[in-house]
């Protein structure tokens, strides 16, 4: 039986009419991630947000993990759920599950949003390193090195509560749910069904995302996705936190 994800639910419960958006941030992230959007959104949209599986408040099977078993975990949910169609964001890991859903699923999915996130990475070394210290030391080994990363610097000094935050919720995730996510990301390659991804698309890149810079990530996404449009806006890699307002605008301008 596919696991179903914990997940909370924001926005017009009693309108049946209410489109639905699904929100599935990063690896190492929980639903929290998406605070600074969530008012925006659920001014129009019946919000889910879920927790990655191995992450936040849901399961953490045995592994090992992929991209479509994730999405299938998701889909699993929003059937459990009962919406059968539904606009997709996701972040980094979570853009990659609505990558697939879109190429793979994409009659239930209305319009697309993919930030900060790739469809390959050519270099799986530092995916692996992660695995194995995780593997030796726990999610709490990395977790203020790879917050930090989520943010730019001068931001991050600005906001250390966001930062502590952030290393907390990378620290919480279960050592087998993140190690079998981050072997997910190194057998991850979409490039050859970007052409099937059907649903109108928006690619958001971070301009000073470390972990997906813009090239060669976020652009090429973007020119291999058919019709999709992209925008850069300010901030790291959860640039959806760190530019919240313009990532919102960004969002509510095409996915309403």
């Amino acid at each position: 039986m596919t696991a179903l994800l914990h997940h909370r639910i924001d926005g017009p419960e009693s309108d049946a009419a209410a489109p639905t958006l699904v929100l599935l941030g990063s690896l190492g992230s929980t639903l929290e991630m998406w605070e600074p959007n969530v008012p925006a959104l659920a001014e129009h949209f019946r919000v889910i947000r879920l927790d990655n599986l191995g992450h936040g408040g849901s399961p953490v099977p045995d592994g090992p993990y992929s991209i479509a078993g994730l999405a299938e975990s998701a889909l699993a949910t929003l059937d459990d759920l009962g919406v059968d169609r539904f606009a997709w964001c996701g972040l980094s890991l979570g853009a990659m599950i609505g990558m697939y859903l879109g190429s793979e699923h994409g009659d239930r999915v209305s319009r697309l949003a993919l930030c900060c996130t790739t469809s390959y990475f050519e270099d799986k070394g530092p995916w692996r390193q992660r695995i194995e210290t995780v593997g030796e030391k726990g999610t709490g080994a990395i977790a203020e090195a790879v917050a930090e990363r989520w943010f730019t610097p001068d931001w991050a000094a600005d906001h250390p509560a966001v930062l502590t935050r952030a290393a907390g919720w990378i620290a919480g995730t279960s050592d087998p749910g993140y190690a079998a996510s981050c072997a997910a990301i190194v057998d991850w390659d979409h490039r050859d069904r970007l052409q099937a991804v059907t649903p109108p698309t928006l690619v958001i890149g971070g301009a000073d995302d470390l972990a997906t810079p813009i090239v060669p990530h976020s652009r090429t996404l973007a020119e291999s996705i058919p019709g999709a449009r992209f925008e850069v806006i300010p901030g790291g890699h959860v640039a959806t936190w760190q530019s919240a307002a313009e990532a919102n605008r960004l969002l509510l301008d095409h996915l309403t």
